[in-house]
């Protein structure tokens, strides 16, 4: 028997559906919010709603935008011939913050993992190819996170790409396996960056 109210329970129940939150650490959110005054839960729940409601995936990359295309895209200043490809939105802003990076990106929205039942299909591959029909990508940097299924996804990329006479490249491996770019710091990722190689 819980020994919270039912409408606090369930707000407990939800905090705790989100990523490595807990049950000790939802009650706390729960608690945090119901102690926030009317104003401050009103622009929570808006920012919320407005988020979902005017976000959007950029039709060229895939990345999360209010704006289609997302600002990465329609910045003349970037490099179009090198496209770099992750797997998650999170992971553009990890390769941003190493300032490294001119070109443009193209998210995946997950890897490849037949464990999972996750093919080839259920990403945004038949995209990408799409967007090297056009003869003008020199480089493709594969930057898809260090463990088994990121591995996977890069090497069937590359088995795709290569025939397209398309240079194929993968961030080297400064990158502990079984990480993800998104809590690696700046400067191992710029180091991988730099030190990609061909596949």
């Amino acid at each position: 028997m819980s020994v919270y109210s039912p409408s606090i329970e369930k707000l407990i129940e939800n905090f705790e559906k989100l990523p490595s939150i807990g049950h000790k650490t939802a009650a706390r959110l729960a608690f945090y919010m119901l102690d926030l005054g009317e104003q401050e839960t009103n622009e929570f729940i808006s920012a919320i709603l407005n988020a979902k409601k005017n976000l959007k995936y950029c039709s060229k990359c895939y990345n999360i935008s209010d704006t289609d295309p997302c600002p990465i895209c329609e910045n003349p200043k970037r490099d179009t011939s090198s496209i770099c490809v992750v797997e998650d939105v999170r992971d553009i802003v990890a390769m941003e913050r190493t300032h490294e990076f001119k070109g443009v990106y193209h998210v995946l929205h997950g890897s490849i993992s037949p464990m999972n039942g996750i093919g080839p299909e259920d990403i945004k591959l038949k995209e990408l190819i799409s967007r090297l029909s056009d003869n003008t990508v020199k480089e493709l940097i594969i930057a898809t996170n260090p463990r088994v299924e990121g591995e996977a996804t890069a090497m069937y990329i590359s088995k795709l790409v290569k025939p397209m006479g398309v240079k194929v490249t993968r961030i080297a491996h400064g990158i502990p396996v079984g990480g993800d770019l998104e809590y690696t710091d700046e400067i191992t990722l710029s180091k991988a960056l730099e030190g990609r190689r061909e596949m």
